[in-house]
């Protein structure tokens, strides 16, 4: 495939470097080490600024083109954070940092945009500035918010941005991206019923919580199953039901946790206003009362039409047009990149993983013959985005 050959001739240092960050995971904001790491990369590499601490431990560095005539500035992300979690991968690299994992390969992204980042203060064939993003905190901290709030957007005048993820079971060499929402929206509900506890033999004296929890679970399926358009996409799963500390009791409380996933910004708001409406409904039927508390988390992550078609036409450049999928299915799973996406115009976009375990797996590992296609098509997509012969 045609990758670049300079970054073909990295891809063994690349490798090494996304060995390194998978055999000390880091979670959350707590990524000082990476973030570090990062930082004198990008300082050795020549970067004409580089900001750290940004979002507390997020770092941005921003190469100047040849040229700026343009006046514009790319912005291109990558997440370095790990999960909680014990990985069983057996591989030499793996974590040695007990209960922390990089099941999400965030690994792979963070030495990939840090090959990109070598190759570009290297060449410089570009009209304008490249700021990479190292982002801290995806899997659950929005950290992209929080280094939106932190400034990044009024320290570093970015007109697009982008991201990456790889994706297991897309051949290595194969791109996914679509226009709209690709990944959704993360919510949570918490839902607390309050009927009348008492003895386990004697029901009718009760108005048992575990009961309308049981009820209520069926009833919310069907505001998915019944409520939506069936060509409407949106996902409500309960999660955790909680009540009751002895068998011979009838609890008096109860409770009921979950997620909704949607993929439209309508869909998600009809779902809010119609849990709303039907927990305390129903569960008055009963003679109980429910109260729910329903908390947004990541925003829908919604590519930009021209931006999604500038980034297909990139990508089929690195691999060819029939690797190129540019209506890849959407993810129910959620990105904090949905925040920049929200703030600039830009794309998201799959990289294939090949044949690996799942993400968010105790097996899950980034596949480094990933590594030249992912860094070939950052390059590609600055120097495409900021062309010298605009100057």
């Amino acid at each position: 495939m045609p990758v670049l050959n300079r970054v073909a001739e990295l891809q063994p240092e690349i490798a090494a470097w996304r060995r390194d960050f998978h055999a000390h995971p880091e979670v959350l904001f707590d990524v000082h080490r990476t973030a570090g790491i990062v930082a004198e990369k990008l300082q050795a590499f020549g970067c004409d600024e580089i900001i750290t601490g940004l979002g507390r431990t997020g770092v941005v560095g921003v190469i100047n083109g040849r040229t700026n005539t343009s006046g514009r500035t790319i912005g291109l992300r990558a997440d370095m954070d790990a999960l909680p979690m014990t990985e069983r991968t057996g591989a030499a690299h793996a974590s040695t940092i007990a209960g922390k994992m990089h099941a999400c390969g965030h690994d792979g992204h963070t030495a990939m945009l840090l090959g990109a980042a070598r190759y570009l203060a290297e060449t410089r064939n570009f009209d304008g500035k490249v700021a990479l993003i190292f982002q801290p905190a995806e899997e659950g901290g929005g950290g992209g918010k929080v280094m939106i709030d932190d400034g990044l957007f009024d320290r570093v005048s970015i007109d697009e941005v982008y991201g990456m993820h790889n994706w297991p079971g897309m051949p290595i060499g194969a791109f996914g991206i679509r226009e709209g929402g690709i990944m959704a929206a993360t919510d949570r509900f918490y839902i607390d019923i309050e009927g009348r506890g008492g003895h386990a033999a004697r029901p009718q004296q009760t108005i048992d919580p575990i009961i309308v929890a049981a009820q209520l679970v069926t009833a919310m399926q069907t505001i998915v199953s019944r409520n939506l358009d069936p060509l409407e996409s949106a996902v409500l799963s309960v999660t955790m039901i909680e009540a009751g500390e002895a068998d011979n009791v009838i609890s008096r409380t109860a409770k009921i946790t979950g997620t909704v996933r949607t993929l439209d910004g309508g869909v998600q708001d009809f779902i809010e206003a119609r849990l709303a409406e039907l927990v305390p409904q129903f569960a008055a039927s009963f003679g109980a009362s429910a109260a729910i508390r329903y908390v947004r988390g990541y925003p829908v992550t919604v590519n930009a039409a021209e931006q999604t078609a500038f980034a297909a036409a990139v990508a089929r450049e690195i691999v060819g047009p029939e690797r190129v999928d540019a209506e890849t299915v959407p993810s129910m799973g959620g990105e904090d990149f949905s925040f920049m996406l929200n703030e600039r115009p830009g794309a998201y976009i799959f990289i294939g993983n090949g044949d690996s375990t799942e993400l968010h797996t105790d097996t899950y590992d980034f596949n480094d013959e990933a590594i030249p296609v992912g860094v070939s098509y950052w390059v590609r997509l600055a120097e495409r985005a900021l062309p010298l012969d605009r100057a």
